[in-house]
């Protein structure tokens, strides 16, 4: 798909903004105890924003596990992310499946509330490197 600068920006800045819109989602959904849509939404705050990085270097990836390798091909391996944040990309999706899929399973408070410290984070970062890589 071919962008304009402006309409790059434009999605770069909506893609940024459903991240933290989710993010709140999760919170909300947390404090009534839904661990598993806070497991779902939380996989989907981390997405939205790898998305929004992706696409302000104009890199395209057509599925979940493809956004994640391109994450890791292009910004872990040059050391702009951790391996840590590879990690939890590969955690939350993993999570995001099974609470999504599997029957008889649903994650617990204990699953889920240390992570969102850590999605909040990473969101954060993605945004400077968005901020630091603007094209």
């Amino acid at each position: 798909m071919t962008l304009s600068p402006l309409e790059r920006k434009a999605i770069v800045t909506y893609r940024i903004e459903k991240s933290r819109s989710t993010l709140e989602e999760v919170k909300a959904v947390a404090n009534l105890g839904y661990w598993s849509l806070a497991a779902n939404r939380l996989y989907y705050a981390a997405y939205y924003a790898c998305v929004a990085l992706l696409i302000n270097q104009g890199i395209e990836a057509s599925t979940h596990k493809g956004a994640i390798r391109m994450i890791n091909f292009q910004f872990v391996k040059d050391g702009l992310l951790t391996k840590e944040d590879s990690q939890l990309l590969g955690r939350l999706f993993q999570m995001r499946q099974t609470g999504d899929y599997d029957d008889l399973f649903d994650w617990t408070e204990q699953d889920i509330s240390p992570l969102i410290p850590m999605v909040s984070d990473l969101i954060n970062r993605i945004d400077v490197l968005i901020d630091v890589k603007a094209t």
